[in-house]
């Protein structure tokens, strides 16, 4: 019996959508998760992120154990308390940041040992020590069980080797974990593009039994028809209800695409970095607005959003700051860029609802290539 009941309350085709329900609030599905790395949602305040309708956002376990440290939050209160979030949070292993950002890193059976990317300093991450950090000091609803992930183009081996090793410490983090009846753990399919070891790799998480699975090993470097090759056939190894996360994805068409198939959850860091190099995401694509077409242009970004970033400020005027380096540019960006995943997730919502989710579809695509 999972501590957080998932109720689907409609499909179309493989597109479902649903609700996931926690001790801190409900969370729609499909859900974007903005990314608060450092405990905080960059640019933005949380009032900002709430008014945006997200549901959870996700915290970054490497960089919050390191800086200002799993300890002090917890001494601080927690996390939620420590950056006034209210709603629910979700917390990577710290796996994937350990193996991208420390430059020294090496993996054993019994933990990954690594060097601090702000100062050196040496620190051990083991399943336990990442479940204990995630569960007992920064006080996540939704944790992750540490795993390896091999980055794009894999050798079959090193694939295999990182899915079984995965498997093993996800069994060791069900341990450490016990029973939360306030707190989920999700399992992680690791096995990059070889379908037999994403098959392994869910057979052996459902043996352990996890509160939601993510499918992990995508959206590094594969690129998109490859990801929705995967897509094509992942999710649907695994339990169908419980909720399927595909971490850091990614672009609105991945979210559409892969939503399509099956995924109720996303992250990515990619609308606030878009929103701080001058990219917006809209309905007809993405938008640099350094271009000198936009020097004049009086119009919002989305005159009908709920946003004040998308509706209340010009195109000109966004161009303005973002040719000035002004801060104010970086914050409306990623203000909009936010609130625009929300809403697109929101219209998935309640295109499956209606039972017009490949309409919507064929029409988003088509729309985006302009």
């Amino acid at each position: 019996m999972s501590a957080f009941p998932f109720d689907i309350s409609a499909r179309d085709g493989r597109a479902r959508t649903g609700t996931l329900r926690t001790s801190r609030g409900d969370i729609r599905t499909p859900a974007f998760m903005p990314v608060g790395t450092a405990a905080t949602v960059k640019a933005l305040t949380v009032d900002q992120v709430a008014q945006t309708g997200a549901d959870i956002i996700l915290g970054n376990t490497y960089h919050l154990m390191l800086r200002p440290t799993a300890e002090r939050i917890a001494r601080l209160g927690g996390l939620h308390r420590f950056m006034r979030w209210e709603r629910p949070i979700l917390t990577d292993s710290g796996g994937f940041q350990v193996m991208s950002l420390s430059g020294i890193a090496k993996v054993t059976e019994e933990a990954v040992a690594f060097q601090s990317h702000i100062d050196g300093s040496r620190h051990i991450l083991t399943p336990e020590r990442s479940i204990q950090i995630q569960a007992d000091l920064l006080g996540s609803d939704i944790v992750m069980q540490l795993d390896q992930c091999v980055s794009w183009p894999a050798e079959e081996s090193a694939a295999a080797s990182a899915m079984q090793l995965s498997a093993r410490w996800g069994n060791r983090s069900k341990a450490a974990f016990g029973d939360r009846p306030t707190q989920a753990l999700f399992g992680i399919q690791q096995g990059s593009t070889f379908e037999h070891l994403r098959r392994e790799s869910a057979d052996r998480l459902i043996e352990t039994g996890f509160d939601g699975y993510a499918l992990g090993g995508l959206a590094v470097g594969e690129g998109h028809a490859a990801m929705c090759e995967v897509l094509d056939y992942a999710p649907e190894m695994l339990p169908a209800d419980r909720p399927r996360y595909l971490m850091g994805v990614g672009k609105p068409i991945d979210l559409v695409e892969a939503v399509a198939r099956g995924i109720d959850m996303f992250d990515c860091v990619l609308p606030t970095r878009s929103g701080r190099h001058g990219q917006a995401w809209t309905w007809e694509g993405s938008l640099n607005l350094k271009n000198a077409r936009f020097a004049e242009d009086d119009t919002p970004l989305d005159e009908a959003s709920d946003c004040p970033a998308s509706s209340h400020y010009s195109k000109a005027y966004l161009h303005h700051l973002v040719k000035a380096e002004e801060i104010l540019g970086q914050v409306l960006l990623s203000w909009h860029n936010i609130a625009f995943f929300q809403t697109l997730t929101a219209a998935m919502r309640l295109a499956i609802s209606e039972g017009r989710f490949e309409a919507f579809r064929r029409d988003f695509a088509a729309r985006q290539v302009k």
